[in-house]
């Protein structure tokens, strides 16, 4: 092995002694094969001050290591416009290691882990030590190193899951002890060390491991373990025994001893009993451990003899329902030595069977009765012939998508022995007795393996277009194996233009229908379900185009008060067509999973569906009672995060559906607006769409202070942008004003001097003429704020003091706390300390009339550095929050 970077850089037989040819050689190793820049090397050679012979000195190097390239192991070339290295795989460590860590993947996936165990430990040997060890890290390098180590922690941690899948609980012991303590903080090393103290007999130990994790955790970060760990703490304490170890390779179909596999099976079933048949469990099933394993705790308990043990597994159309229950249907066949029997709860159309047809057609399969006979009338003689037929008898029924509570109940009064997997969309939460298991969409990395497995390899030569595929398909389940389906369909496509068509929302459910696999009916189902009010809500509630909202904002697009517009977004959220998410604490947000979000838009203009579609009329009505919502709230939140910032009169019309402000935004405006703030910048664009231009700039400039305080130059640039253009549209002179004198500000937030005084100069002369004197005083302190940060004292000084005499009688008391803040500091870098005392003391009772205690603040600490025994010059605040340092030029940041 010539080549390393896997610890120590180095080359063999020979290493460059000096840190920078070493760097050098490690930056054009990282990226092996491919041309580096020459200006990229320097960079990472001399960061951002290079010397003049910066250029030569790289040439030195570059020779130097051309001379010990020298051979047939590697060769560096001269490629415009920068240099490019070649080395043989075989000699190189980084490759190397991708290999072998593919290899095993691969080989773990495909549950060969005495294999994976054996490819990965390969892939770690490689390694010496931290990445790139014992050279200067540039931007590159040090990006290189961050992934390379992330990359050998997946492995090893793979590595880890493959051995305890073997078993090799006990050798694996004391090195999870040692990396829990060199990683403190990393929770799946934890949980791999609780379960394999566990599985060792150390259940105290793994309880001690966990504690010693949520002490670090809590400690250290504030946080508490996440839910997995939690979930894995509370088994170990009441010693489920799914965490007991299985062979594995039994699992997967390797021979083990008789006694072994007898020990493991239930009795065999009743002599002459002929168990009913259940379809065979759906192929590429991956992840869901969690879930299984929490479904089989749930059947495997005994009932007692008293009822039906019942999982109801509840979720969205599409999010694999079925798979799941006939999957744990066949994990859990041991325990059902009778038989297990599915039964569809929905007629040829779709349509929910009554309780009584649902009767019958089981006690048609239980007994081999020939269909079409005739059928039982008397609901209590259906009864008593399905008691018949299930006493005695231990059976696995799995009742698939039902509708309701009434049409399974009386099923499950009629056995006692056996259990029910129930599937349905709504969670049947009024079923006595039953156990819930909610579905929601898998996780990110199992969709990824779902795509693997059901799109063979064409899909896995592109991991990346994968991953996009991945997320565009929300991560449901059946919208993968359509998008699967897709890919094998057309053996001339690529997985990289699969995504490409998937991107479009417009057609995204087009794209995913393939044979008898059609997404957009099966989400279909739920909605067409619903009442016509549901559906009608469904619709009107993806106008909402940020990931999610509060309560206040359905009520606005729903034009009703706020408790109905919350029994309408629980409904929809027992149908499954909206989620539930948690807020800050104290309240609800819901949000559209990605795909039911396309379908409620594309249903919102088509008339396939309900025969009429929503007009462009109620379209634009719901998003002008959104925007008057977000105005409102918007407004009140930023006079409380800002006080007196906005001068203007509140020319927003009243009305009984406008929200409660107060009680919505609270006591805390900066938590208000970063939970909305997604939401306000796409309602400033959607009625900019719809023309209503009062609103964009209401919206925009309401949003301006917060902004500012959180430095979202972007979103202050874009708002304002179609605010001004609102504003020029309407004519409206003032509004134009006031949107340029916030975006003076943010151009001097950006150090854009000269873009921010053209900024303000027009808006000043705006306000002239419009007879505002309180805006045209703030533009003239904006500009001479910016005097000021140039050095040009005087004219800084007497722009404060014009803006100082209007603001004062026109009752401004934040233009005046700017103006006298400003002639202190003017003041002050004339060597004025007595002048610039003056000024803050009246600023001080200025701020305190406007009520504003950030600069209340700001003024008492600037007036204790101004006091005899402190230095003056130094360390002295233009704005609160930032400091003036002695140079000619300050960071600009503006309150006023």
């Amino acid at each position: 092995m010539r080549f390393r970077v896997l610890g120590p850089v180095g080359l063999s037989p020979l290493t460059p002694s000096a840190a920078k040819p070493r760097a050098l050689l490690a930056t054009l190793l990282v990226q092996a094969g491919e041309v580096v820049p020459v200006h990229s090397l320097i960079d990472e050679l001399w960061g951002t001050q290079p010397p003049r012979t910066a250029t030569t000195t790289l040439q030195v190097y570059v020779s130097q290591l051309r001379k010990i390239l020298a051979g047939p192991s590697g060769e560096l070339l001269t490629r415009a416009p920068g240099y490019l290295i070649q080395v043989p795989e075989r000699e190189f460590d980084l490759p190397c290691f991708e290999r072998l860590r593919a290899e095993g993947r691969t080989a773990f996936q495909e549950k060969d882990f005495t294999g994976a165990s054996a490819l990965l430990h390969e892939a770690l040997a490689l390694w010496s030590g931290p990445a790139l060890a014992g050279i200067p890290h540039g931007v590159r390098l040090e990006s290189a190193a961050i992934r390379l180590d992330e990359l050998r922690m997946e492995v090893l941690e793979q590595r880890i899951v493959a051995d305890l899948r073997l078993g090799r609980h006990q050798e694996l012991a004391g090195e999870l002890l040692a990396l829990a303590n060199e990683h403190p903080l990393r929770e799946t090393l934890h949980g791999h060390l609780m379960v394999a103290l566990y599985r060792t007999g150390r259940g105290s130990d793994a309880l001690r491991a966990y504690g010693r994790l949520r002490h670090s955790l809590v400690e250290e970060l504030g946080v508490e373990p996440g839910p997995g760990l939690a979930r894995l703490h509370e088994r170990v304490l009441r010693r489920d025994p799914a965490l007991d170890w299985r062979d594995s390779r039994a699992a997967a179909g390797t021979p083990t001893t008789a006694a072994a596999r007898i020990a493991r099976e239930p009795a065999p079933a009743t002599a002459g009993a002929r168990p009913p048949a259940l379809p065979a469990a759906p192929p590429a099933f991956v992840g869901r451990h969690e879930e299984l394993a929490y479904g089989e705790r749930v059947l495997r308990t005994t009932s007692g003899g008293r009822s039906m043990r019942v999982l109801a597994v509840s979720g969205p159309a599409g999010v694999g329902k079925t798979a799941l229950a006939l999957h744990l249907a066949h994990r859990t066949a041991g325990s059902f030595p009778d038989g297990q029997l599915l039964i569809s709860l929905r007629g040829p159309h779709g349509r929910p069977l009554a309780a009584a047809q649902a009767g019958a057609v089981l006690l048609q399969r239980l007994t081999d009765d020939p269909p079409g006979g005739s059928p039982l009338t008397d609901p209590a003689e259906l009864t008593d012939r399905l008691r018949r037929a299930l006493h005695g008898r231990r059976l696995l029924l799995v009742l698939d998508d039902a509708a309701s509570e009434e049409q399974i109940r009386p099923l499950l009064q009629c056995g006692a022995e056996g259990a029910v997997i129930l599937t349905s969309r709504r969670s049947p939460a009024a079923l006595e007795g039953a156990e819930h298991l909610k579905l929601e969409a898998v996780r990110p990395e199992e969709a990824v393996e779902l795509l693997f497995a059901a799109g063979g390899e064409r899909m896995a030569e592109d991991p990346v277009a994968a991953a996009e595929i991945a997320r565009l398909c929300g991560c449901f389940p059946l919208a993968l194996r359509v998008a699967a389906a897709a890919l094998t369909a057309r053996p001339h496509t690529t997985p990289a233009a699969l995504a490409g068509r998937l991107r479009d929302e417009r057609t995204r459910l087009g794209v995913l229908r393939e044979g008898d696999l059609d997404l957009r009916a099966t989400l279909l189902t739920g909605y067409q379900e619903a009442a016509p009010s549901l559906r009608q809500a469904f619709r009107a509630l993806s106008l909402v185009q940020a990931p999610d909202f509060a309560g206040w904002t359905a009520a606005a697009l729903l034009d009703t008060g706020a408790s109905a517009a919350e029994e309408t977004a629980e409904e929809l959220v027992r149908a499954q067509l909206l989620e539930a998410r948690s807020g800050n604490g104290h309240t609800v947000r819901y949000g559209f999973h990605s795909l039911l979000r396309v379908l409620a838009t594309e249903l919102r203009s088509s008339d396939e569906v309900d025969g009429v579609p929503d007009s462009a009329r109620t379209q634009r009505a719901a998003v002008e009672r959104l925007g008057r919502a977000y105005a409102a709230l918007a407004r009140y939140a930023d006079r409380r995060l800002a006080p007196g910032r906005d001068w203007t009169p509140d020319d927003s019309p009243a009305g009984p559906l406008v929200p409660d402000a107060a009680a919505i935004v609270g006591t805390s405006p900066l938590r208000w607006f970063r939970e909305e703030a997604t939401g306000l910048v796409e309602t400033v664009r959607q009625t900019h769409a719809a023309g209503l231009w009062p609103l964009v700039w209401r919206l925009a400039r309401s949003a301006a202070g917060y902004f500012q305080a959180c430095a979202a130059w972007d979103d202050w640039q874009e708002t304002h942008d179609l605010a001004l253009d609102a504003a020029r549209r309407a004519g409206n002179t003032e509004a134009e004003a006031a949107v340029l004198s916030s975006l003076g500000d943010l151009a001097w937030q950006r150090r854009e001097a000269d873009r921010a005084v053209r900024h303000h100069t027009a808006a000043m002369h705006a306000f002239d003429a419009a007879g505002d004197r309180v805006g045209a005083a703030r533009c003239r302190i904006g500009v001479a704020d910016i005097l000021l940060g140039q050095n040009h004292l005087g004219a800084a000084a007497r722009r404060y003091g014009r803006a100082l005499a209007v603001c004062t009688p026109e009752g401004d008391v934040r233009g005046e706390v700017a103006a006298l803040n400003g002639l202190a500091l003017v003041s002050l870098r004339r060597g004025r300390p007595q002048a610039a005392l003056r000024h803050l003391t009246q600023c001080h009772r200025a701020a305190e009339r406007l009520g504003d205690r950030r600069w209340t603040e700001y003024v008492r600490r600037t007036t204790a550095r101004l006091t005899p025994d402190t230095p003056t010059t130094n360390a002295v605040e233009i704005r609160p929050g930032m400091w003036l340092i002695g140079t000619p030029a300050p960071t600009p940041t503006r309150a006023a």
